[in-house]
């Protein structure tokens, strides 16, 4: 039976040698089916007013760059704030650890306790985590707070969440900056693709078979243009 990786003792060594890796999947996929909802969605809009294709192609070049750079900067903060927060958390575990440590060790009784264990089973697993500082602090991190012990780069994060919002969010533009005949019909088809892309792309990651995924993402995409095209039709025939 194929595996995802090898069970070898030397293929886990080298696996396991550099720790768990960071994954900055969700701020692709959240940057990209935003850039490409909010984009075409001005798009929409701009042509269920019935606005020419120069007010089409500002607006949403205004779009990609202020409203991407507002999602990045929220990423960032956003994933500083966290930092900060587990920061915050380590530094008052381990004061905890080091003022009142039959306490903490109460608290690692009991956590495990919950999960099952009993007599000299518990004993032995509170003595083992408690018998070094940082995997003692580690685990109340991580049983307690429910926080995760690999820190995400707040750069790393945003600069995802930038590229995938313009990368994505460029594609129902590209019919109107080409001059092509029938340019609504086009960024509509276009931008159709890009969330089955996206939802199908997302899939590796999931439980989810990569058509339920992509459909899904497609529907909230389309649903989202929708919305702005009505909008637009109505204020188009209202102002």
């Amino acid at each position: 039976m194929e595996t995802e990786h090898d069970h070898s003792a030397k293929a886990i060594e080298r696996r396991l040698a550099h720790g768990p890796t960071v994954n900055y999947l969700r701020d692709w996929v959240y940057g990209g089916i935003d850039g490409a909802v909010t984009t075409f969605a001005i798009v929409a809009g701009a042509i269920g007013a019935d606005l020419s294709t120069r007010v089409v192609l500002i607006l949403g070049m205004a779009n990609l760059l202020a409203d991407g750079f507002s999602m990045a900067a929220a990423n960032f903060s956003g994933t500083r704030a966290e930092i900060e927060d587990y920061d915050r958390l380590r530094e008052m575990e381990e004061r905890h650890v080091r003022l009142f440590p039959e306490g903490e060790r109460q608290e690692i009784r009991q956590i495990y306790r919950n999960k099952g264990f009993r007599g000299s089973s518990l004993e032995t697993l509170v003595k083992l985590i408690t018998s070094r500082r940082d995997n003692w602090v580690d685990t109340m991190l991580t049983e307690e707070h429910g926080l995760a012990l690999v820190k995400r780069s707040p750069v790393k994060a945003a600069a995802s969440t930038f590229a995938a919002f313009v990368i994505c969010g460029a594609v129902p533009l590209l019919p109107f900056v080409l001059g092509a005949s029938s340019a609504a019909l086009a960024a509509t088809v276009m931008t159709a693709l890009v969330f089955f892309g996206i939802g199908s792309l997302k899939s590796h990651w999931s439980t989810y078979s990569w058509w339920r995924s992509a459909s899904e993402t497609l529907i909230i995409g389309m649903v989202a243009a929708l919305l702005a095209y009505l909008v637009g039709r109505l204020l188009e025939s209202v102002v």
